[in-house]
């Protein structure tokens, strides 16, 4: 027995109705994600060659997603948990509709083509999943158990499966994690983890024969010594690391970088738009993003420390963590330190979907914050 179990309500009808025409928005979440978007337009318009065009659409993007955010925010908690499993059943139905129907591009097919634009689901998982894991555990005593454990690894392994065969590891990645971060964070037991540990080391060769295709092993062998085809895979990689380095301590100025604005810095608007900061803004442009970064993630840890229900501490600790995992990937790949995965840098990189999604987490966790509070009977 709990003590959610014995928790009520504070009786205040009056504060109640003046929360209801209130807009439930946290504002110091707000305020970062302004300054965030605001800086990463600024960059983007350096990386894209100086063309409106991308700025234009990635503002639109931006606008759009700070309404819905806004929507999102409106809803109680308790709809989102309800609602959990229809929004995870639409993105599973979606994922096997792009294997059938999908449209293609640079030898992928992620996408459905709605008309008037494309949408991924993949995209769509990333908040799917962790709210699907967070709604299950949030109704069962924690930590889980052997057979709950299960259950949930099933649920998250169903859509990885469907995103691998894409061919998208990197985003399969990233919902796994989403997915695995909800049950660590549900008390999963140290036998647990151990076993995962053992059991990831161990399929790493099964991986790599059997699930990984050629240009991601290709990847992950130019990581190790991307000298050997300078000119061929070895070149983002190479490009990225020199856009960094040649920034210095305070960079060469805006759109004043040589590796981004000459064309040397491949997908420079997209997943390396770190080493166009770091070229032109050098060491100190990065730790100032970095910053703002750890200010962002550090408000998402506390909404989901405050959360009033077990379902919302779950999610909103899982959208925190997995934030920062996109966060260090991006990095960590740009800078040479993991094999390129596409991941985009979230909030910077050129990208609707993405930014969409986002936003969407960012809504969820304003709801979270803005729950009505509740006084806890410690028995």
């Amino acid at each position: 027995m709990y003590k959610d179990d014995f928790v009520r309500r504070l009786e205040n009808p009056d504060g109640d109705r003046r929360a209801s025409r209130s807009l439930h928005i946290d504002i110091p979440l707000l305020l970062i994600l302004v300054a965030t978007c605001l800086g990463g337009l600024f960059v983007l318009y350096s990386a894209s060659g100086q063309s409106m065009f991308y700025i234009k659409r990635q503002a639109t993007f931006m606008l759009l997603g700070f309404v819905g955010m806004l929507v999102v925010a409106q809803f109680p908690v308790r709809f989102w948990e309800r609602w959990a499993p229809v929004l995870y059943a639409i993105g599973l139905v979606s994922l096997v509709a792009v294997l059938y129907v999908g449209v293609g591009a640079k030898g992928a097919q992620r996408w459905l083509d709605l008309g008037v634009t494309r949408f991924q689901p993949s995209e769509l998982m990333k908040v799917a999943v962790p709210m699907m894991i967070s709604a299950y555990l949030g109704k069962r005593l924690i930590p889980p158990s052997f057979k709950h454990v299960f259950f949930t690894l099933m649920m998250i392994l169903i859509p990885v499966f469907l995103i691998v065969n894409q061919p998208d590891l990197g985003t399969a990645l990233l919902i796994f994690a989403a997915g695995f971060f909800v049950v660590f964070l549900a008390g999963l037991g140290k036998r647990y983890l151990v076993s995962a540990f053992v059991l990831a080391m161990a399929a790493i060769p099964s991986l790599w024969f059997f699930v990984m295709r050629d240009y991601q092993k290709q990847r992950v062998l130019t990581l190790l010594s991307p000298e050997d085809d300078k000119l061929g895979a070895g070149w983002n990689i190479i490009q990225s690391t020199t856009a960094i380095g040649s920034g210095g301590w305070s960079g060469k100025g805006w759109t004043l970088g040589t590796q981004s604005q000459l064309n040397f810095l491949p997908e420079s608007h997209t997943d390396f738009i770190i080493a166009v900061l770091a070229e032109e803004f050098g060491l100190v442009g990065v730790l100032t993003l970095c910053f703002v970064y750890c200010l962002l993630i550090g408000r998402c840890i506390m909404i989901a420390i405050g959360s009033q229900s077990q379902f919302g501490r779950l999610l909103a600790g899982s959208i925190s963590l997995t934030f920062f995992i996109y966060v260090f990937v991006n990095m960590s790949m740009v800078s040479g330190i993991l094999p390129v995965v596409g991941v985009p840098l979230p909030l910077i990189s050129y990208g609707g979907t993405s930014v969409l999604t986002l936003f969407l987490g960012f809504g969820i966790l304003m709801a979270i914050s803005t729950e009505p509070k509740r006084i806890r009977m410690d028995l």
